[in-house]
């Protein structure tokens, strides 16, 4: 799944389960590397992002 705020600017995300874990990679770049991560590890990181701890590094 493409995030919808992917752009022409190639500011791309893509994820996608795997083997009980969850994929992230650059969907410009289908042949390189993803890296995965547990539920538990995502939904840590997206409350995070929820919250704002984040908001510093953009």
């Amino acid at each position: 799944m493409k995030s919808r705020h992917s752009n022409a600017e190639g500011n791309c995300v893509e994820v996608a389960p795997v083997d009980g874990g969850i994929a992230m990679r650059n969907s410009r770049d289908p042949d390189g590397p993803a890296l995965v991560y547990t539920s538990a590890e995502l939904a840590a990181f997206l409350a995070g992002a929820k919250d704002g701890e984040f908001d510093h590094l953009v």
